[in-house]
């Protein structure tokens, strides 16, 4: 089997799409220009990848 390369590993080809009312979109806009975020799909990743690691790391089953 051929060694694939991490950088075909990482490579983003699934896409989803996602809307937002008038006031969520304005309160983001008004968020990534308070701290100079200029990379919208990235700020999106970030936040959904961290928000779902959180929940998972809460769920994890505890032995006390």
């Amino acid at each position: 089997m051929a060694k694939v390369h991490s950088e075909e590993k990482a490579k983003r080809k699934h896409k989803k799409t996602i809307a937002f009312n008038d006031m969520e979109l304005k309160v983001i806009e008004q968020y990534m220009k308070k701290y100079r975020i200029k990379n919208r799909a990235k700020f999106f990743r970030e936040a959904i990848i961290a928000t779902i690691l959180q929940k998972a790391e809460e769920d994890h089953p505890k032995l006390f």
